[in-house]
Formats: C-alpha cells, structure tokens, sequence
C-alpha cells in the first residue's frame, strides 16, 4: 500500500498537495493529520464527500510499501511504518536532513502545491473545480495570495491553470478570510501586548509571549498569520503557555531569518519561514530566555552599506556653475554629485540631474551649484545597515548618499569613499544580490582553473588584501566560467592602483612589471623563478608568461561612435561600461572576499536565460561595433538576442558608418578567428550588417560552402600544412571577398583598411581561380604548373583557391598540382648548363622551364633524356656558348 502523507496542523498548501499527489498516485491513501488548522477543518466538513482522504482513526494496520510526503520531510508516527519504507519526498522547502536512500523532488516555490499542479500538466491530468479550489487555497495560502517574497512566477502560472480548471475565488477568499475565533482573538491582544522588539544583526526581530486560557484548544498559527501581517518583521516568534506545555510558533519574512534553527534547538521542526516547536521542560519565561539566546544563530548579519556601495565617488565644488555640472553629468552620465566645500573639502550638499536640468531651462546656467543643490550633510558609513540608508533616503529626500570613511565629529576633510543610490538598495531589496550559498565560487574557480593558476589567484588575494586593494575577475573570464567553457584570459581589475599592486606582487616573488601610467594598467612578467615562489609545488606547463592588472575605468563618448575617454573609477562604473549583461559580471578575489561574485545588471540571469541583452539604450549609438560583438556571442554561444536589444541595433546600423575601418575590421577578424564564422556572418546579413557596411556586399549560400569546403580541406594532407599553426582567418576573409564584383571588392578593402599583403591574397586567389577556370579539363600539367608557380610561396593563396572550388575540372587539376606537379624538379641545374659551356642569363631558367614541362608531360622520365633534350635545343639555335662560340 501507498501512503500520501504531510504534517501535522496541516494547512491548506499541505491537504491541498496530498490530494493533487493522490491524483498522481491514486492507488494511494491521503491519509489526513490528526490535527488540521480551523479554516482547513470548515473547508473539509462542506466537502469532506467530494475529497480522497481517510481519517487517522480509521486507518489500521497494514502493509506500507511506499511513502509519499508532501509539504514536510519528517514522516509522522503512522502504525505500521517500518524505518525501511521507501519513502519519496515533493516540497518546497529547503532540503534539511533527509536520508540518502529518500527519493526526493524538491524546488524552492510558495508552495508544494505548485509542484504538484505542474507534474499534473505535465502527465496531462484535469481537476474537479471542488479539487480546483483546494489547491489554490493551497497556493493562496503559502504565497499570501502571491504576494510573499517566496512567491515564485511558476506559483502564478499554476494558480492561473487551477483558475482555468474551474477554481471557485469566492470559496478561497471565504476561507482564506476566516475571521478569528473569541478564544484565538483574546490570545491575539495579549499577545500584542507582551511584544517585545529585538535588534539582532540589524533584523527586527518580534517577540511575543501570552498564557492561554485553560480550556484553549483552537490553532495559534492563524494568530502568527495576522501578526505578522500587521506588524512585517524580519521574525516573528509566538510563545503561548498552554495547559502541560509551551508552544512555540514562528515566522519569517527574510531569508536572512532562519526560524527552523531556533524550533529545532527546541525539539521542534520546520522550514526557514515557517516552524514550531512543543517546549515540555521550560517555563513561559524560560522559553523566552532559550529563544533569545538562540536568535544569534538563526539571524545572519544584515546587509551593510559596504556590501552594496560603488566604491569611488565623483565630487563638484560648491562654486562649480550648473552649466560646469551639466557637462559632468553628460559625460559620465551620473544622475547627481556630491557638493563639498572648495577649502575645506566638506560635504555640504547633493546636486541632482533634475535641480540642473531645471536650472537650464530657466537660463540660470552660470549660477554656481551651491544655489540650486540640496543642502546638508548627509552620510553613511560602509559598517551602517541598509535600513539606516533607506532612513536617510526618506527623511533626507537624496537619491544617492556618499559613504564616508570619517565620522561626522572629525575634523578636517570628508574622506568620502564611496556612494550608495537607490538603484543599489532596490537591488538589494529586491535581491538582485545573489545569496551567498549561490555567489560564492571559491570551489568553481579551484576546479576550472589550473592549478598552478589557482595558486597564483589564492597569493595575487593575500596580496591585494594587504593593500586594501578590492581585485577582480571580470567579464569573459567570469562568463565562461560559468558556462564551464576554457578560457585563457586570467586578467584582473584593481580598485585601486592596479600599477602598485604589479609591483608589490613583483618584490614579494620575483619577475619584472611594465606599466603605463596614461591607463593605469601592469603587465608582470613572471619568468619560471617567480612561479616558483608563487606555485612551488604546481607543474608549470599552464603557467601563463604574464598577468595583466588593470585600474577599474569609468568611460564615456564624446560623440557617437568615437573611441571613449577613460578615467579611474569603482568596479561596479567599470562594469557599467561594458557591452552586454553576460559581460558585467565579476568575481572578487581579495582576502575574504574570494570567490564572491557581483552580479549589478543581472547579467546571471540572462546567463541562465541564454540571452544577449545590451546594458542601456544607446550603447550601440555610442559604440556601433558593438552591434558585430552581439552577433559574435549570439552565435558563440548558442544565445539568442532578446528583442529589445534587437530593435537597438536595427535602429543603429546606420551608425556603422561613422566607425573607423579598422575597428570594423578588428571585429571582423575575429568572428573569422572563431571555430565557426559561418552562422555568424548568415546572422550579420539577416539583421543588415552587410548592407549597412556596403549597398552590395552580401553574404551567399555558396560563401558559406566555401568556408565548410575550407574547415574539411585542413584537416586532409597535403593542405593542412598550408596555415603553418596559423588562424584560417586571412583565408576566410578571401573567401569572402573573392565572389564579389571587383569594384565591391576593392571598395571594401578600402573601407576595412586592410593591409597591402591581404590585398595581394584576396586578388590573388581570384587570378588563380580564374585562370584554373580558363584551362580546358585535360590541360598539360606543365601548363597548370606554369600558371600556379607565381603563387607557390604563398600557400594561404592556393588554399583559398581549392576551397573556393567545387568538384570539377578546375578542382582536380589544382589538387593534382599540390599532391605531385608542384613537387617536380629537373635532374638538370644551373650548374649543369654552366658546366658544358652555356652562357649564363635569362637562357638559364628559359632552358630550365623547357626541362620541367618535358618532365612534368612525361616526355623526359631521367637524366639522360633531359640531357638529350637539353642537346636537341642547344643545336636548335635559340641558345649562345661561351668563349665566343657561336650558338648551334
């Protein structure tokens, strides 16, 4: 027999599950807890005939060959289970403690019941409307009709199929809504009253104590709900005093607050969000002494402004114009700017984008910003909470607070450090911030990178701590790593000096460091000594020969399209500069802090999502070649490009035509440097690109059969030897450009810029195709040879050539020539001809040329046939002897 089981005082999310699991099992037996809360107990008496369940006390004692839990991962005491039952558990909760031998289908949704109505789609299952109605109630419930931080967009979808499948509202608002009983309403007010606030790690944290009346038999949990309704703290704990015990009930709000920790120290059990606990040895009193002093556990710290800060600060003199901060606020695109003072170097105001764009409009531009700012001195410190910032933002009415690494009592100049704006506490709020379980990648970064590498990250991190230097992965490195893709590039950025960081790396283990002052950026040469005192235990061959460190840069565009200005700037501004979400993220690698990832433009989320998603609308306005590396990674990466993104780049391709040939090139030299360039070019000419570069450059089926022609033709003897370990890009490009009409052709080269050398190739590749084109199928390998030979030092040439040809005449003459003509030589030399009497000159290499297409046409097969051969032309007169001898 199968039992469908849950927990005890069962709620609707948990009856709501064992009936959806009897619809997928129903050979099973939901059999009801002997304790159910007061709404679910009305719902079952109105439609106790229409539903599965069986009540404990008729069950007997049979046979139990299987378990099914729902909503609860610890079995209730059923007679007749035996340890040894298999048992399968369906939840939402976090995995706490189960058994190896358990089967378990558990996902963090608002409720169980979402679970359930998704594996009954999926098996093609309806629902009665009565079957309906309970397990939205179910989903209602646990997701405070949806409007819980727990709830999920799949308990959404699934409430909206249960409406589909007949679903009732007004019975879920009914029994949703069950006013309090006299018994439970009496405990409420005391309970209200003998709350006490608690402050643990920056959490509130409500404490609340009552005695039941002696003949008390209703559910506290109903209670718990309507308090923490009313008064939302972090925590919530009921400790009521009943007739043989305490009883605790406890709620969450956060997944800071973990109240399964404290129920569990009691002898209870639960989830974070929701637990109990039936306290038999304690007094009321007691019980809440225990508590308090298990809240530290099960609270972990609050956010701090540190955690969420951009590091580095912009700031403007009080006597700056509004016209002066205009300009700023255009060319970094910051939204305000702290004001100090211009000789004491102290806050005393924030301007806003707002307050200036105002002002101009009213022609007041040359005020100076002191007239239009926000006065005060308003400031946090990187240890505040976030409730003190969100305090400051409301009461002060400022957008964006900067951090302060002094106090307001000090003298001297405001050591301001940092900024913190809405944008940053919204993201947190709203937990763009991943949790710490998700962000840590201290594990992936050991696994994926060397291990000499590795070693080398764990010393660069002891280092920069030392320093006070936050250093980063950043970008590429971070996405592929994620994705589990090699990646060869272990750069790092530095807030900070990146310069003397290289140079502190460099005395403490060796190697040289090159800088450039201009971008703040190093270069450490690490010979084999100085890997040796980095790594000395880790073989060496991964090693790279140099570690790049890089200064974290703001930028921004003077005009569209123009290479951007750079200058200093925090992390999270370095990240904003970059092109696509999937590129922002980065990985902090100093002290502490290793292994935690910043992911500031849910640049994770459209990882996971496989999508492409630019950081803001006119980033291909600023920089259009942007627009290739779209489609690069697109195709790369088997992403998709999300719509938005799309209409930007359609609404910016006439921007291509204010960017420099050679950035263009660049780009194009790299989509051709990728394993395969042939779905990245399709996808440029499908979304105008090529139009874009030129009215009649195109990308063809037949292109795109050349470039496969070519990727098969390396990997066959003798033409893999042709690129000598070199990228097939230049080959590819020939490919390319050959098919097109001369004067396109030579209009985009003129375009891209390229050099003189590609020039040579792709014309070249064009003669050699037309002239193999030209020869008649049974044309004498001496001829082939004749037209080939010009281009035999140039190998990449020839290879373009044969991929551009299909299977024909031309083809197979061309193979012929590189398997065997091009290898034939005469047996004959100059030396020969010198040494019976010939003079020298061009007769030389004509007499030579007449041997070679003798032996290439079979007509001399040795030496002695080429020496008669050379006889018969010397006696035909065309060719002068020395010492005056006249020709024969």
């Amino acid at each position: 027999m199968l039992l469908i089981l849950t927990h005890e005082n069962a709620d609707f999310d948990a009856v709501a599950s064992q009936v959806a699991a009897h619809k997928l099992y129903p050979e099973g037996v939901p059999l009801l807890s002997r304790r159910v809360n007061r709404n679910v107990k009305q719902f079952l008496a109105l439609y106790w005939d229409t539903l599965p369940f069986m009540r404990m006390e008729e069950w007997r004692r049979r046979q139990i060959d299987q378990v099914v839990l729902v909503d609860t991962q610890s079995v209730p005491g059923v007679r007749g289970l035996r340890e040894e039952t298999p048992v399968r558990v369906i939840d939402h909760h976090t995995p706490d403690g189960i058994p190896a031998e358990w089967e378990q289908h558990i996902e963090e949704l608002g409720a169980t019941t979402t679970l359930l109505v998704e594996m009954l789609q999926s098996g093609g299952k309806n629902v009665r409307p009565v079957e309906a109605t309970l397990l939205l109630l179910g989903i209602h419930e646990d997701t405070g009709s949806l409007t819980y931080g727990t709830t999920t967009a799949r308990d959404a979808h699934a409430a909206a199929w249960l409406l589909e499948q007949g679903a009732d509202l007004s019975v879920v608002r009914r029994f949703l809504e069950i006013p309090l009983s006299d018994q439970q309403q009496a405990l409420y007010e005391q309970l209200q009253e003998n709350t006490e606030w608690l402050q643990v790690e920056g959490q509130a944290i409500a404490l609340a104590t009552a005695v039941a009346a002696p003949d008390f038999d209703d559910e506290i949990s109903a209670i718990a709900h309507r308090m923490r309704d009313g008064v939302n703290p972090a925590g919530l704990l009921l400790l009521v005093q009943l007739r043989q015990h305490v009883q605790l009930v406890a709620r969450s709000t956060t997944d800071n607050v973990n109240v399964a920790i404290i129920a569990r120290a009691l002898g209870g059990g639960g989830h974070g969000r929701a637990a109990a606990a039936t306290i038999m040895d304690l007094t009321l009193e007691e019980a809440a002494a225990r508590v308090k002093e298990l809240l530290p556990r099960a609270v972990q710290p609050a956010a701090k402004v540190a955690q969420m800060m951009s590091r580095g600060v912009q700031t403007l003199p009080a006597d700056a114009t509004v016209q002066e901060a205009a300009r700023q606020m255009q060319r970094f695109g910051h939204e305000g700017y702290p004001i100090v003072d211009p000789d004491t170097q102290r806050l005393v105001g924030l301007l806003t984008r707002r307050a200036v764009d105002r002002a101009i409009r009213h022609d007041l531009a040359r005020l100076h910003v002191s007239q239009i700012m926000k006065s005060g001195r308003v400031m946090v410190r990187p240890s505040d909470s976030i409730e003190r910032v969100q305090q400051l933002m409301i009461e002060e009415d400022w957008g964006q607070i900067p951090v302060s690494a002094t106090s307001d009592d000090e003298e001297g100049p405001d050591q301001l450090i940092g900024i913190v704006t809405r944008t940053d506490l919204l993201r947190l709020l709203t937990k763009a911030v991943l949790e710490e379980s998700q962000s840590n990648l201290c594990s992936l970064l050991s696994q994926s990178l060397p291990p000499v590498v590795w070693r080398m990250v764990q010393m660069v991190s002891e280092v920069a701590d030392e320093a006070g230097m936050p250093i980063y992965f950043v970008g590429g490195l971070v996405r592929d790593l994620l994705l589990e893709l090699p990646s060869a590039d272990v750069d790092m950025v530095v807030e900070g000096d990146a310069i003397a960081l290289a140079h502190r790396l460099s005395e403490r283990f060796g190697g040289r460091v090159r800088s450039h002052e201009r971008f703040g950026t190093a270069k450490w040469l690490l010979d084999e000594a100085a890997w040796r005192a980095v790594a000395p235990e880790q073989p060496l061959h991964d090693a790279p020969e140099t570690i790049d460190f890089v200064t974290a840069r703001t930028e921004f565009y003077d005009r569209p399209s123009a290479l951007p200005e750079v200058e200093s700037g925090s992390i999270k501004l370095d990240l904003h500069r970059r092109d696509f979400t999937i590129n922002t993220l980065a990985i902090r690698l100093d002290g502490a802090h290793l292994g935690e990832l910043l992911d500031f433009y849910g640049g994770l989320r459209d990882l996971e999502q496989g999508v492409i998603r630019v950081l803001h609308s006119l980033s291909f306005i600023d920089d259009a070649t942007r627009i290739l590396r779209a489609v690069r990674l697109e195709q790369r990466l088997d992403f998709k490009i999300e719509a938005r993104t799309a209409e930007l780049i359609s609404d910016a391709l006439p921007m291509l035509e204010r960017v420099s040939g050679e950035r263009i090139r660049h780009e194009i030299e790299l989509i051709l440097r990728e394993p395969d360039p042939v779905p990245i070019m399709a996808r440029l000419d499908d979304i105008g690109v090529m139009e874009a570069l030129h009215p009649a450059l195109e990308w063809t089926e037949e292109m795109a059969q050349t470039f496969y022609r070519l990727q098969g033709i390396l990997q066959e003897p003798p033409w893999h030897e042709a690129l000598q370990e070199e990228s097939p890009a230049s080959v590819y490009f020939a490919l390319w450009m050959g098919p097109l009409a001369a004067g396109v052709r030579r209009s985009m080269m003129k375009l891209l810029k390229v050099r003189k050398s590609t020039r040579e190739e792709v014309e070249g590749v064009v003669s050699v195709v037309q002239a193999l084109q030209s020869l008649p199928p049974d044309a004498a390998p001496s001829r082939v040879e004749k037209q080939l030979r010009p281009y035999e030092p140039h190998p990449r040439i020839l290879l373009a050539a044969r991929a551009a040809l299909d299977d024909g005449p031309a083809r197979r003459l061309l193979e012929q020539y590189q398997r065997e003509w091009r290898r034939v030589r005469t047996a004959l030399d100059g030396n020969d001809l010198r040494e019976i009497g010939l003079k020298p000159g061009p007769q030389y290499g004509e007499l030579l040329d007449r041997l070679l297409a003798a032996r290439l046409d079979g007509k001399v097969q040795n030496e002695t046939q080429e020496r008669e051969l050379l006889e018969d032309l010397l006696e035909s007169g065309e060719f002068k002897m020395v010492d005056g001898l006249e020709g024969r």
